[in-house]
């Protein structure tokens, strides 16, 4: 703590940033690794493992062939928003979520219908309220109002079963504010044992990747920008996005509001919006609620860099408490070993404040088709449990599952545990519609004596 304290006095003396981060020498020529240029003198490290390249398979019948129905969902959805800033979201088609996993933790059917009040862009109106669109009380709102504009969502989409032994399958991890790729170090060895292919980036000025010194390489949107061109270099036929932490800047737990809260999960709705016929299955590990990304000014992050590098030692063990259900000596080695916080004060507060992005409401998430599995720790400081519950109830096909001994970084605590959700999410395929069930083949006549 002492040498931090030093530093940012240096800092402040000399008016130069501390702690620039740049590649890591230990890990640079490391095997697995590539250093991607996504933009000219900004270049990202990415871990990209798998099975070695298989012969080519023959080619396989088309999806449509003999009537085969077998993974096919039918998404009926109508959204309304209307001018008092209420929205109402309809589900008109039949869900396959109760499918998943024998209905555990809440992955029932969801109700018919849905009606949010949608977060005031200021941040003033805190948590949103829900409730049927039934009761008396919305009724009678519901014949003042008129609709400011309606999305019709009516298409049909296969979700098949991912399996490590197919080449068309990529799995992309995406870490936190503070991380690195190395926290998914148990999750990429497990799925690359089992033969997937696998994808996970360092964000700009994280781990071994880049660190420009500008302020605006760090929003949300430029940093959107590297995980869309990631995703174009590695994507395949069906792509999994896997990412972690909060998506939303201004919301969540209020005592802990000072504490960096990641982007990355609004980067997997990002992709999965802006290529829904590539992004097969989303997975958000602590993700939070489906509100726009605003800053915070009122945040430890808007003090001067210097001083952030003078309580990084602080932001540190902070994070250790809130993050973990468990200080011990494992939780501190897992920290380090997770390069959590291992980045300049500069990117820190460039990214916090960066965090602005206004259209990922709670409309854009209810667009979403793709299947979404929400894992959440029980212990989490960061995200409170309603905020994942009230993503499940906003998307059309989500699943929350709950792990009542994680925390924030329940990946690093309970990888066993988050491995096999994982792994069980992959594998899922809904069950055929009943008119899609094949008929019992006939009866053959009985032989003449």
């Amino acid at each position: 703590m002492l040498t931090g304290v030093t530093d940012g006095i240096f800092c402040c003396l000399l008016g130069a940033p501390p702690n620039a981060v740049g590649p890591l020498e230990s890990v640079e020529s490391s095997d697995g690794y590539t250093f991607v240029e996504v933009k000219p003198g900004r270049v990202l490290r990415v871990k990209h493992a798998g099975p070695a390249p298989a012969p080519t398979p023959p080619p396989s019948l088309p999806d449509t062939a003999q009537g085969d129905r077998s993974g096919l969902v039918h998404c009926q959805r109508r959204i309304t928003v209307y001018r008092n800033g209420r929205l109402l979201v309809e589900n008109l088609g039949r869900s396959p979520r109760a499918d998943l996993l024998h209905g555990q933790n809440g992955s029932g059917e969801p109700p018919a219908s849905l009606e949010v009040e949608l977060a005031d862009p200021a941040g003033s109106d805190g948590h949103s309220g829900t409730g049927s669109s039934g009761s008396g009380s919305a009724g009678r709102r519901r014949r003042a109002r008129r609709p400011k504009r309606t999305i019709h969502i009516d298409c049909e989409k296969r979700i098949t079963s991912c399996k490590g032994t197919q080449a068309d399958v990529v799995l992309f991890f995406i870490h936190g504010v503070g991380g690195s790729l190395a926290i998914w170090k148990e999750q990429l060895d497990f799925f690359v044992r089992l033969g997937y292919e696998v994808v996970a980036p360092d964000l700009a000025g994280h781990g071994a990747s880049s660190a420009p010194q500008v302020a605006a390489a760090y929003t949300f949107y430029a940093l959107a920008e590297d995980m869309r061109a990631i995703f174009k270099r590695y994507a395949k036929k069906r792509n999994v996005l896997i990412g972690h932490s909060y998506g939303c800047g201004d919301g969540g737990s209020e005592r802990l509001s000072n504490l960096p809260k990641g982007t990355h999960v609004s980067f997997c709705t990002f992709l999965a919006h802006e290529y829904p016929d590539l992004v097969h299955k989303v997975i958000m590990i602590n993700g939070g609620g489906p509100t726009a990304l605003e800053p915070s000014f009122c945040s430890i992050f808007n003090m001067p860099t210097c001083v952030l590098h003078c309580l990084s030692p602080c932001l540190a063990w902070s994070f250790l408490k809130a993050g973990f259900a468990r200080q011990g000596a494992k939780e501190k080695q897992l920290l380090k070993e997770g390069n959590a916080f291992n980045v300049s004060s500069f990117v820190l507060r460039a990214m916090m404040s960066g965090q602005y992005w206004p259209e990922g409401d709670e409309v854009y998430h209810a667009e979403l088709t793709v299947p979404v599995l929400l894992v959440h720790g029980m212990h989490d400081k960061f995200v409170p449990v309603e905020e994942d519950q009230r993503m499940a109830e906003i998307l059309l096909l989500a699943f929350l599952k709950l792990i009542d001994e994680g925390s924030h970084m329940v990946m690093l605590e309970c990888p066993e545990t988050v491995n096999t959700l994982l792994h069980e999410f992959l594998l899922w395929e809904p069950e055929p519609s009943p008119k899609a069930l094949p008929a019992p083949p006939p009866v053959p006549p009985e032989e003449k004596k």
